[in-house]
This record gives structure tokens, C-alpha cells and sequence, in this order.
């Protein structure tokens, strides 16, 4: 089954562009999985049900990297699992994060943001079903559209994210085994401050 975004992708330098481009769409996303999961963990959601939404997409970020790095005409299983995992567990995902944002209901706010993740994991779910459906048809350009709004509908569900994100600082932490933890703003005042010490 050949994929519209994946043959405009398969020969350099498009397939360069596009590995680069899925590469670090999979990066992004899987900082963004684990910020989210790092958010929920001490609320009141079931942590099997973080951790599950966690693995499922960190899966389907490996599946990006697959599609990215695996040419459709030079091996087709691997792009086309690649694929499947992206979408499905991508999908997943939507869903899963739109239960827990009514049960998680962050600054009271769980509402507004789930009842908007709960269309856009709908509209990405029908996207999804109509791409397969065109494809096994031999619709090819009308499948392309649909996995285009796909695409764009799960940007705009990841983006969502910044409605509860805003709420939160997330720092980064060193720690030396004979010493206490030092944060990276920490360490970043004191290398501010040495030149003048001198």
C-alpha cells in the first residue's frame, strides 16, 4: 500500500528532508509524551493509565522514525508497520489523554480542554478510517487529503497540551553523588557569577 506523503519522500534529496523531518517530529514527540506524563503523576489519574499512554505513544514515535528512515519502495513492510504504529497508537494516544484530562481536571480547567481533545480524537479517528478505506478503493488523492487533515488535527491536539502546560515549570535536576542536586538554574547563576568573583 503506497502512501502519498511516503512517495513524494523516496528519493533523495526529498527522502533526506523527509527522514530528517520525521526524525525529529519523533524527538519532539516523545519529550512531549514524557512532560505529560511527568504532569499527571501526581494527580488523582490511575498511574497504570499514564504510564500505558506513555508507552503506547513512545511506540509510536519509534514508528515515525520507521517511516522516516525506511523507504516505501525499498522496504515496504517496515514503512508500512511504521505507519501503522505512528497512526494507531498515535490514536490511542488522543483518546486515552482525553479521559484523563476530564478525570485529571487541572486547574479546573479539564472541562474545556477534554470536551476539545475529544472532537479532535474523533476527527483524527474518522480521518484515519477514511485514509484506509480510499486507499483500499484506489482513491489516492482523496486519501492524501485525508492524511494531510490527519496530521494536522494531531498537531493541533498536541498543541492543546499548552492549555495545561502553561500551569507548570519543569526543571531539570544534576546531582553529584558526594553533593546535594544542583538545578540547571543553579548552575547557570553561579557560572554567571564566577567572572565577577575573579
Amino acid at each position: 500500500m503506497c502512501h502519498p506523503f511516503s512517495v513524494a519522500g523516496n528519493s533523495p534529496p526529498a527522502s533526506c528532508i523527509f527522514s530528517e523531518v520525521m526524525n525529529l517530529a519523533a524527538f519532539v514527540g516523545f519529550i512531549l509524551a514524557i512532560l505529560r506524563y511527568l504532569q499527571l503523576k501526581h494527580t488523582v489519574v490511575s498511574q497504570c493509565l499514564n504510564a500505558g499512554s506513555l508507552l503506547a505513544f513512545s511506540f509510536g514515535c519509534f514508528g515515525m522514525t520507521l517511516v522516516g528512515n525506511f523507504q516505501i519502495f525499498t522496504e515496504e513492510m517496515i514503512h508500512n508497520f511504521g505507519t501503522l504504529m505512528t497512526f494507531g497508537l498515535g490514536t490511542l494516544f488522543c483518546w486515552v489523554q482525553s479521559y484523563i484530562t476530564l478525570r485529571a481536571n487541572l486547574k479546573n480547567e479539564g472541562r474545556k480542554a477534554g470536551i476539545l481533545r475529544f472532537l479532535l480524537s474523533g476527527s483524527i479517528t474518522l480521518c484515519m478510517i477514511l485514509y484506509f478505506s480510499l486507499m483500499a478503493q484506489g482513491f489516492h488523492m482523496q486519501a492524501a487529503q485525508c492524511q494531510w487533515a490527519l496530521v494536522m488535527f494531531f498537531l493541533i491536539f498536541l498543541s492543546t497540551f499548552g492549555i495545561e502546560f502553561r500551569h507548570n515549570r519543569f526543571d531539570i535536576m544534576c546531582t553529584e553523588h558526594s553533593g546535594g542536586p544542583e538545578s540547571l538554574s543553579d548552575s547557570l547563576e553561579v557560572s554567571r557569577y564566577q567572572p565577577d568573583q575573579l
